[in-house]
Parts: C-alpha cells; sequence; structure tokens
C-alpha cells in the first residue's frame, strides 16, 4: 500500500483508522462464514512505514505489477468460493 499522509497528521492515526475501517468491514462481509472470529483482533498491533522520496515511481511500478500478478493467479483458481489455502492435498 502506497499512501500520502499530510504532514500535520499523526502516522499512527492514519494507520489505526485503515485498519479499523478495513476490520470492520471483513467482518460484514464474512461475518456470517464458519470461523467466525468474533472477539479477536484481525490486525497484528504493529505497523511498518517507510518514506519513498525519490522512489516513489519504482515502487508504484512494483504495486501494480504484483496487482497484476495477483489477478492472474486469480484466473487460475478453480473454486472461486474458496481460498486456496482452504484446500490441502493429502
Amino acid at each position: 500500500m502506497l499512501i500520502a499522509i499530510p504532514p500535520k497528521c499523526a502516522v499512527s492515526q492514519v494507520i489505526g483508522f485503515i485498519k479499523g475501517k478495513s476490520a470492520i468491514h471483513l467482518a460484514r462481509v464474512y461475518g456470517e462464514r464458519r470461523r467466525n472470529v468474533t472477539g479477536q483482533p484481525f490486525w497484528a498491533r504493529g505497523y511498518f512505514v517507510s518514506t519513498v522520496g525519490r522512489d516513489e515511481a519504482v515502487i508504484r511500478d512494483s504495486i501494480r505489477r504484483q496487482e497484476e500478478e495477483d489477478r492472474r493467479l486469480d484466473q487460475l483458481n478453480f473454486w472461486p468460493d474458496e481460498p486456496l489455502s482452504g484446500r490441502i492435498a493429502h
């Protein structure tokens, strides 16, 4: 994830907002599943932040290529309603 945070905003508040809202969204979308994790924290306690400076274009390109690779791998999934990790060959 590559985001720009204005200098007047605290990084910890922005990250906390993103983690909180995404956890709520995922709980609403997947809350009816068998394996509900209600009451358990969704995200790990910490986070990593780094500045990019002149490398921003390189990082944007890397993220874009990663998204394309994820889409390509999603097309290989024969069971679209199940994550690949849910099927273990014995």
